[in-house]
């Protein structure tokens, strides 16, 4: 979802801007001291549940997550061309299943804020899983829970290391998203053919 379907920009300011600097404010330290003891705490815990999960953070830097996200859900948005990917998806009749990180807290907030919700016929969180999506096994979940054909499926992701578990799981079809933050540069995409818009999916 982040990155992928929403514009990572939320994301990437929220943890590497408000959340650094609302903690200096907490424990009173300047905001540079802040910032880089928080992305140490982030990369020891990247790629894990513990890393997308709001309560987790919540209890680690003893400050509520969810009214900070609150504070800048203005920056959440779609990407362009994403809900007519969507629809145009849904009016083939295929089965679409958002597969996300996405802490439950923060996935309501950003379904709501986005209405993207009626477009999926099925939801399914890592947390829900107990594994995340970078593993192999949240693959081997989704596809006993789903019951999808691995070879007949296609996975659109921005994140390399989730691309990579899902190709070691068999998923025939992985295409990257080049530019996850629009604020950023294009990303490295490694081995995966790369989209700037989900229009390049579409037939035609």
């Amino acid at each position: 979802m982040d990155g992928t379907l929403l514009d990572l920009h939320f994301d990437n300011y929220f943890w590497q801007a408000h959340v650094p600097r609302r903690y200096a404010e907490a424990r009173g330290l300047p905001p540079d001291i802040a910032r880089e003891e928080l992305m140490g705490r982030y990369h020891a815990c990247a790629g894990t549940l513990e890393w997308y999960s709001v309560d987790f953070w919540e209890t680690e830097l003893e400050l509520d997550i969810m009214a900070l996200k609150e504070e800048v859900a203005h920056l959440i948005a779609v990407h362009p061309t994403v809900t007519d990917f969507l629809a145009a998806v849904r009016a083939s009749g295929k089965r679409l299943v958002l597969a996300t990180n996405a802490h439950h807290k923060s996935l309501t907030l950003k379904l709501a804020r986005t209405s993207l919700e009626p477009h999926f016929d099925a939801i399914v969180s890592s947390h829900a899983l107990g594994v995340a999506k970078e593993a192999r096994g949240f693959w081997e979940k989704l596809a006993a829970l789903e019951g999808f054909d691995p070879q007949r499926t296609l996975l659109v992701d921005d994140s390399l290391p989730a691309l990579d578990a899902a190709c070691d799981f068999g998923i025939r079809h992985l295409v990257a998203v080049r530019r996850p933050d629009t604020h950023q540069p294009d990303k490295d995409t490694g081995p995966y053919p790369a989209i700037d818009s989900f229009t390049e999916l579409l037939p035609g």
